[in-house]
């Protein structure tokens, strides 16, 4: 077996071997105009890539290390781990934060338990999650007409409410509408008082991938106004909604489900086996949750909650390890604080 970093001209090939946009090459590309340092390692049998891997390093302040942050990667092993140890030393990163690709229907057997012992048998613990480890998934290799039957009534009966009131939904893939989402962003910020990344993220997001076909802009129109606009990603035959934003006008009308359901639609048309919601709560969530709604949400589109591994963070240095942890748990207090008397 041979591990190297992986060549530009090795971008395609790399893509077709990761399984999730934002393993991507092109996601590394963006995620270094951002600023960060990126990694990428492949891993080669007979001379035939078969597995990669990238990583972003973020500069910690004031202390000049790193953390390390791997989503999305393939099952954590003994080849991974040595590599990602590597890269933490290379990048003086205090540790790496693993959340793998590897989820199982909830209550279907999984090997989560037992990847979850080896993490912790070395240098491993649980981190602080950045992704859910709960997401919804359609399969979309029914047939329309049994997907749509899959909708819970109410569900149904706003997609239908939605077409017979003439809302429509159409793709707006350019800068354009980047910006008219940037828009409709901002106000669901302010209405619903969460936080979200910068406009020159989601502009730099736009300048990487809108030529790449992997982000895809939607938007949902009534009555000449927009009152729902989503980015959707597109990778290796799956769909992701990662990012949605609704204006609070003409709500009667359910513009967000009939989105969904042209997702539903469009995933088809692309040949996606698999619509992804990127989370959700889990199996039995807290209605008085502030992320209930949208989990109410997903769920009525009849897809299967999928629990995945969880987030565990490799770490490099215990003793500063430890120091940040009690400092990135004062952080999370006072964003609380500051949310809940909306500073």
């Amino acid at each position: 077996m041979l591990i190297r970093p992986i060549r530009s001209e090795e971008k395609d090939l790399y893509n077709q071997v990761v399984n999730h946009p934002l393993q991507s090459w092109q996601w590394g590309e963006f995620r270094q105009k951002t600023g960060l340092k990126v990694a990428r390692v492949g891993f080669f049998k007979q001379g035939q890539l078969y597995k990669g891997l990238t990583v972003t390093f973020h500069p910690l302040p004031l202390i000049n290390k790193n953390v390390g942050y791997c989503p999305k990667g393939f099952m954590p092993d003994e080849e991974q781990l040595a590599v990602l140890k590597q890269l933490a030393e290379q990048h003086q990163a205090l540790f790496i934060k693993l959340e793998p690709n590897i989820g199982n229907k909830v209550g279907e057997p999984s090997a989560h338990e037992q990847v979850g012992r080896f993490l912790l048998a070395n240098d491993a613990t649980p981190g602080r999650p950045l992704f859910t480890k709960y997401t919804f998934q359609v399969d979309l290799t029914q047939s329309e007409d049994k997907l749509f039957a899959n909708l819970a009534s109410k569900t149904r009966y706003n997609v239908r409410l939605a077409r017979k009131k003439g809302v429509q939904i159409f793709e707006n893939t350019s800068k354009q509408g980047m910006n008219q989402y940037l828009e409709i962003l901002q106000e669901t910020i302010k209405r619903q008082g969460f936080y979200a990344h910068t406009p020159e993220y989601f502009q730099t997001m736009w300048q990487e991938l809108g030529d790449s076909g992997m982000l895809r802009i939607f938007h949902a129109v009534y009555q000449n106004n927009i009152l729902a606009s989503w980015v959707m990603f597109l990778f290796n035959n799956v769909l992701y909604y990662p990012y949605g934003a609704s204006r609070n006008m003409h709500r009667e009308v359910m513009a967000s489900n009939l989105m969904m359901w042209e997702m539903i639609r469009f995933g088809k048309e692309q040949n996606c086996t698999k619509l992804d919601m990127w989370g959700s709560l889990g199996p039995k969530p807290n209605e008085n949750h502030p992320w209930y709604g949208f989990h109410r949400f997903k769920r009525g589109y009849g897809g299967d909650l999928i629990e995945f591994l969880g987030t565990y963070d490799l770490v490099a240095n215990w003793p500063m390890y430890k120091l940040f942890r009690i400092a990135e748990n004062l952080r999370w207090k006072l964003l609380r604080l500051k949310t809940k008397l909306r500073i």
